[in-house]
């Protein structure tokens, strides 16, 4: 059971679960459970069943494919009032994940048990319109992505992504390389590139961008 304060979160990041009728979102919250899952965890990984449906309150969850070398590329990420598309493609098509999901930071939210996922999705028009908008919006971005990895040079796709962030950038090498898709050395050869330019100041485990203009011009060449 789902407490007062939960539930109020749940309702604010989904609204269009207040359009249940009310003995059903009863059920509903009868049966989702409450979860944290502290930074860095694992929620899932490539080839383990799906054990429910995720509804974020709260934290970021990156999901990412990894090569058998062990490079990593992030295919997108999860936020409150989101939910994972790879999730409802496993529940839809009663597969296994082919990802791994993992918390960038801790991660509160409500996990909709399997059957209960099928009885919204199947029953109510507004919960089903939520899982295939989120895939429409989730298609686009991974088009984009490929876009990127195939057309794009690493250095342009290293400058769109520093210009999407707030500055100061508090992230590792590692993590951008891992964004990125790449090796670690080679997005640290090319920020040491773009601070001898003054496009950048490097820090420990931070980026200062000092020239977004030039930054924005190189990610669109």
């Amino acid at each position: 059971m789902l407490d007062s304060n939960i539930r109020s979160r749940l309702l604010q990041h989904y609204p269009m679960l207040a359009d249940l009728p009310a003995g059903e979102m009863e059920a509903m919250l009868s049966g989702a459970t409450a979860m944290t899952i502290p930074g860095g965890a694992t929620v899932f990984d490539e080839d383990q069943p799906c054990q429910g449906f995720p509804l974020l309150l709260g934290g970021s969850l990156r999901v990412i494919k990894a090569s058998a070398n062990g490079r990593e590329l992030q295919l997108y990420r999860v936020r409150p009032g989101e939910s994972c598309i790879l999730t409802s493609s496993c529940l839809l098509g009663h597969t296994r994940y082919q990802a791994r999901g993992i918390c960038e930071e801790e991660i509160s939210m409500v996990l909709l048990p399997v059957p209960l996922f099928h009885s919204l999705f199947n029953q109510h028009p507004q919960f089903r319109d939520y899982v295939f908008q989120l895939f429409t919006e989730r298609l686009t971005d991974l088009m984009q992505l490929v876009t990127a990895v195939a057309f794009h040079k690493l250095d342009q796709r290293l400058a769109a992504l520093l210009i999407t962030r707030s500055s100061p950038i508090r992230a590792t090498h590692q993590v951008l390389a891992d964004e990125l898709g790449s090796a670690r050395e080679m997005v640290s050869r090319l920020l040491k590139g773009f601070s001898d330019q003054g496009w950048v100041r490097l820090g420990r485990e931070q980026i200062e961008v000092l020239d977004p203009a030039a930054l924005a011009q190189l990610a669109a060449a």
